[in-house]
């Protein structure tokens, strides 16, 4: 059989033979305790409740503001600015829906099937000006030799007029579109923790093979969103076509991941 070339083929061949370890670290919930004992617990995002159901009683103890999420897949997201412009029906209506949703279903990606739906709450992350805070989505491709190849998706105003722009290792705007969002009229300014952010995006994937690390960064300070093992499920469109190519190379040449099985890591922890 022809090894995979490209990095759509290689997500693909991922979503069919999956390391049992991703259906953890694709855990929203789970990979927590990875990410704190290996970057650190400053990076994670502040959890407001975990219930076993979300009840009047859980709504009602909810702060002013905060994030609804559920950890079984992708998208699962509400922003509540303000809880008054909310209800406990409405929310509870959109975590019914989450929760009823086989995420395998939509996008065949299998280390999602063992996933047990969660709903969750997270603190708003609000930067100075009071704006949510960019996605950054990167890339992580290790080497033999040499620092890792760090390509980053950076998502701005993604509840308002979403952007996605592309920068290498260096903070240089590449060419490169990705998905449905536009590009920025003009790149964003070298982060000023840039070399910070990297180490603790690698630090995250070092022994993993290839991963997407997806941080919040903003006003100085990392927090850690998800990590991503099949990114686009196969089927994402990369502009220009060349990048599609040249991603799966780039993972073709990595060194085999030596997934480290420690206490946080292990499946059902």
């Amino acid at each position: 059989m022809r090894k995979a070339q490209t990095f759509n083929e290689i997500m693909l061949d991922r979503c069919l033979h999956p390391d049992p370890l991703w259906s953890t670290l694709a855990d929203k919930l789970a990979v927590r305790n990875y990410v704190k004992s290996t970057i650190g617990e400053k990076h994670l995002v502040p959890l407001i409740a975990v219930p076993d159901a979300f009840t009047q009683q859980v709504f009602d103890a909810l702060p002013a503001s905060f994030v609804m999420k559920a950890n079984h897949g992708c998208a699962f997201v509400k922003v509540v600015r303000d809880k008054s412009d909310v209800s406990f029906e409405q929310l509870k209506q959109l975590a019914d829906e989450w929760l009823a949703t086989d995420f395998y279903l939509a996008s065949r990606e299998r280390h999602y099937r063992s996933i047990k739906p969660r709903i969750y709450f997270e603190q708003l992350l609000l930067d100075r000006t009071g704006n949510i805070p960019a996605d950054y989505k990167m890339h992580i491709f290790t080497r033999e030799q040499g620092d890792p190849i760090v390509l980053t998706g950076v998502i701005s105003d993604r509840f308002g007029s979403p952007r996605h722009d592309f920068y290498d290792t260096d903070w240089k705007r590449m060419d490169i579109v990705l998905g449905d969002y536009p590009c920025s009229t003009v790149p964003a300014e070298r982060l000023p923790n840039w070399d910070e952010v990297i180490r603790v995006a690698t630090r995250l994937t070092e022994e993993l093979g290839y991963v997407r690390v997806d941080l919040y960064v903003f006003d100085d300070e990392i927090f850690f969103g998800e990590l991503t093992f099949t990114p686009g499920a196969g089927v994402a469109p990369i502009l220009p076509e060349r990048y599609d190519y040249e991603w799966g190379q780039l993972i073709n040449a990595m060194p085999p991941p030596l997934a480290r099985r420690s206490e946080g890591m292990s499946p059902g922890k």
